[in-house]
């Protein structure tokens, strides 16, 4: 099969980290735009990125790009596709997508016409009238923005921050892809102490992990596209294989603290889920009597934000306290905090070094950088 195009959508604020994360496995054509980024790829690297990629949220398999301003055209540019190389005779293909800004503005419709096109393409190829669907899914994801149409194959199933060891969580979870991305911001390589003072269900600390590890964040998980028949499983194989080569094994100091036991418990579980307990540990503890004697380290954390779990003052003290607790860490601390909360550099009691703008869900944040002490 030929080259194919990916595209890979993100969080806002991570369209650099997962363009940095697929040129090092060696994807070339890498561009990001606004929410996603796009590459291409060989067969044989749709496992490589569905095993190996931290931040980005699919991998969607682009089959082709055109314009439609009615559902004539749609229909057209549909079935012009060649979708007999990608779906077989049985193949299930539910249809879902979105429009923004076209003349193409009911999302129903243009599901229907989608699937009607994909239909007679897939029924005048196999000499069907009726398609079973019986088969492997092959979920059709379709973007009509300002009249182009993108129309893509999902690889994934569940998306990719699902990594498979957080069966269940704690209020206000933050998303795997975000958590590792907090994490590889702040230039975590393994070496140093790395501390989350409000570890919750232990997503940060995990990623940290994995990190440290080099392990790939998708190898206990499965994908939709395993099933299908033009990725043979000898491609999964390999990529597994190769990922697993590429794992250190050495000592980490990685620790999570909570104040409430139940969390603590939850994160030791999804600890032993991701394969990293032996690397990682979580106590119950009170983030603002947070202290270590190391001269160096890194501290990543996502304290309540005032919005949902705390009101807002509770917040405000809250900050105010754990301010005073980085500030009798040794010189060569780094913290990295997210928060929401607009006055968050006040009641922490410094200003940042550094602010990156990043999204929580649809919860505007900011990742407020501390690089060590003046």
């Amino acid at each position: 099969m030929d080259t194919l195009q990916l595209v890979i959508p993100t969080l806002f604020g991570l369209e650099g980290l997962a363009a940095e994360e697929l040129r090092r496995l060696d994807l070339s054509g890498v561009a990001a735009e606004n929410g996603r980024v796009f590459c291409s790829a060989s067969p044989a690297d749709i496992p490589r990125v569905l095993l190996g990629l931290r931040t980005g949220e699919r991998a969607l398999v682009v089959l082709g790009r055109f314009y439609a301003a009615d559902f004539d055209a749609l229909f057209e540019g549909v079935r012009a596709l060649p979708w007999e190389r990608f779906i077989p005779k049985g193949g299930a293909f539910p249809v879902k997508g979105h429009s923004l800004n076209s003349a193409l503005r009911s999302v129903p419709a243009c599901q229907s016409i989608v699937k009607k096109a994909v239909a007679a393409r897939l029924g005048a190829k196999y000499g069907l009238e009726t398609l079973p669907e019986d088969g492997a899914l092959h979920q059709i994801q379709f973007s009509i923005l300002k009249d182009e149409v993108t129309v893509m194959l999902d690889t994934c199933g569940p998306g990719l921050h699902k990594r498979g060891y957080r069966a269940v969580g704690v209020a206000a979870p933050l998303r795997e892809t975000l958590a590792a991305a907090m994490v590889m911001l702040s230039k975590y390589r393994g070496r140093d102490p790395f501390c989350d003072p409000f570890c919750g269900s232990g997503t940060i600390a995990i990623e940290a992990a994995l990190i440290a590890r080099n392990r790939a964040p998708g190898l206990n998980r499965s994908f939709t596209a395993q099933k299908w028949d033009w990725l043979p499983s000898k491609l999964w194989m390999a990529a597994a294989d190769e990922a697993m080569d590429k794992e250190f094994h050495g000592d980490y100091d990685i620790w999570g603290g909570d104040i409430d036991p139940y969390a603590v418990e939850i994160a030791r579980s999804n600890a032993v889920k991701a394969d990293v307990e032996d690397c990682v540990r979580f106590e119950v503890a009170d983030a603002t009597r947070f202290h270590r004697d190391e001269p160096y380290g890194r501290v990543v954390t996502n304290p309540p934000y005032g919005e949902r779990i705390m009101e807002k003052k509770e917040a405000e003290e809250l900050y105010r306290a754990f301010g005073q607790t980085v500030r009798g860490l040794p010189q060569g601390w780094k913290v990295s905090v997210l928060s929401s909360h607009t006055e968050f550099e006040r009641t922490f009691g410094r200003t940042a070094d550094k602010r990156r703008k990043l999204y929580n869900g649809m919860l505007k944040c900011d990742l407020f950088q501390y690089t060590g002490k003046k």
